[in-house]
């Protein structure tokens, strides 16, 4: 009996479902998100933090130990759920190639889930630590990665999108900017200022980045 070979447009089920392993790590971290704002924001969960957690925070601002116990835990548990939305946006793109199972919905969502926790983790920063230096780097953080995407999408449109792709810088950028991050979220005054100079380097490689995009891009922006 002659067997029908299936056809090359046929798909496993995993590969066809939406809901694959990689898709749902992506889909989880943007669930981090308002887990994150909560313990952020909401007084009642783990009591109100202070602006900065001192060295000597008990002795100089007269803290009780329950008061300083409370707002350490609250920075802790918010710098881990950076930490794991972190990793998970490594699995699930290490998974998506390893199992064969890299689809348009995982394409579109992964990187939206990264700058939705990034741009999150700015905002709170900024607040927690109201300065220029902050604030210069959430807006040009935030501003690149809206620039680079819809360049991205442009291009796209063109056929020309590796012309775009990420680029060495681009992938140093993300992991001084995630480092930073995490040590800010920490918000312990002795590791102030290496999370400043590392946000600092984010901030450079963020702009260095996105000359290297618009560079690439410059030939298809200059046409009529």
């Amino acid at each position: 009996m002659t067997q029908l070979s299936p056809q090359p447009n046929q798909k496993s089920n995993q590969e066809a479902s939406i809901f694959n392993l990689p898709n749902n790590l992506t889909i989880a971290r943007i669930a981090m998100i308002p887990l994150f704002v909560a313990i952020a924001y909401w007084p009642p969960a783990l009591g109100i933090g202070v602006p900065m957690i001192s060295d000597n925070a008990i002795a100089n601002i007269g803290m009780n130990m329950a008061a300083f116990s409370d707002s350490m835990l609250r920075h802790l548990i918010l710098t881990l759920l950076f930490v794991l939305a972190a990793i998970t946006d490594w699995l699930d793109g290490y998974l998506a190639r390893k199992m064969n199972i890299v689809s348009a919905f995982g394409r579109f969502l992964d990187p939206v889930a990264d700058k939705l926790m990034v741009a999150v983790a700015l905002i709170v920063l900024v607040q927690w630590h109201p300065n220029i230096i902050m604030a210069i780097a959430a807006i040009v953080i935030i501003s690149r990665e809206i620039a680079v995407s819809a360049l991205r999408e442009w291009m796209a449109e063109l056929g020309a999108r590796t012309s775009v792709a990420v680029s060495y810088v681009g992938k140093l950028k993300t992991t001084f900017q995630m480092i930073s991050i995490t040590v800010l979220l920490l918000n312990i005054e002795s590791l102030e200022t290496i999370g400043y100079v590392l946000m600092v380097a984010a901030v450079v490689l963020t702009l260095w980045s996105m000359m290297i995009y618009m560079r690439a891009a410059w030939p298809y922006l200059k046409q009529n």
